[in-house]
């Protein structure tokens, strides 16, 4: 065989396989450094820190992105965590998500709120519907002055409950099909629930009753779309515990989580590095 030939074809092999593990191997860099970051922030704050943070990612060979959501496995893995923390140890839960399955968001819920220790929810950037609802189980949100949350209304087939239940006021019952009265039977269902649950979660972190149910309202009745934001403010207003002290290592932490690159130019670009005033004499 020409030797020539042979170099070729190891060199073509080798190539193949460095890209074939490329991708393997920038997300065990990243898991790696990921872990050294979440130590170090535990160290600092004396807490369990456990992140619920849902990006874009590429995967395989290609970098194909996937969008991710809170999910039952989501749900389980933060329920270990939990109960591998003691009672009376802090929780630092980092949030990053656009909501997901109710179920997985409330079974999290639940375990939070039961948590003996302090709980703290860290939002760096955005946590909406189903990340609003595990936010709402914490003794203290800490959020970025401009992070938001959204309403907890539910969603049927992806409709809002409270505009199905709107065709009852819009219509004479008989002109109404069957298949829309029975939506509009599970949607009012799925709304009492929710604020029925709400007003329990908050009143389980000591909150008055009627100062839950008027948040319980406000969140869980179809007021607002699903996708609006709530600034800090307003959350403020509505009588949350609502602190904007995130600490810088979350910021450093979301850093480990890029988006995926593809061959478009990227739509926001700058130089990254921080600037600082140059102080006059």
């Amino acid at each position: 065989m020409n030797p020539i030939y042979s170099l070729l074809s190891l060199i073509f092999w080798f190539i193949f396989f460095f890209l074939f593990l490329m991708p393997a191997l920038r997300r065990y860099s990243l898991n790696k450094a990921r872990e050294a970051l979440i130590s170090t922030l535990e160290e600092k704050r004396k807490s369990r820190v456990i992140t619920l943070i849902h990006r874009q990612e590429s995967v395989g060979f290609f970098g194909i992105p996937f969008i991710r959501y809170i999910n039952i496995e989501d749900s389980e893995q933060v329920l270990r965590a939990i109960r591998l923390t003691p009672p009376d140890m802090p929780i630092d839960l980092i949030i990053h998500t656009p909501g997901g399955l109710a179920l997985a968001a409330t079974q999290i819920a639940n375990a939070l709120v039961r948590h003996k220790g302090p709980v703290r929810v860290i939002i760096p950037h955005y946590a909406m519907s189903g990340g609003t609802l595990i936010a709402l189980a914490a003794d203290e949100i800490i959020m970025d002055p401009n992070a938001v949350l959204g309403p907890v209304d539910p969603q049927l087939q992806g409709i809002p409950a409270a505009s199905i239940l709107k065709v009852l006021e819009k219509k004479e019952l008989k002109d109404i099909e069957d298949h829309t009265l029975i939506m509009a039977d599970v949607a009012q269902k799925a709304i009492d629930q929710m604020v029925n649950y709400v007003v329990w979660l908050l009143m389980e972190n000591g909150m008055e009753e009627e100062k839950a149910k008027a948040i319980a309202q406000e969140l869980a009745t179809g007021k607002y779309t699903h996708d609006f934001p709530l600034g800090v403010d307003k959350l403020r207003e509505l009588g949350l515990n609502v602190s904007t002290e995130v600490p810088e290592e979350v910021y450093q932490l979301m850093e480990l989580y890029p988006q995926p690159m593809g061959a478009q130019v990227p739509s926001v670009q700058y130089i990254p590095v921080p600037y600082r005033t140059e102080k006059k004499l």
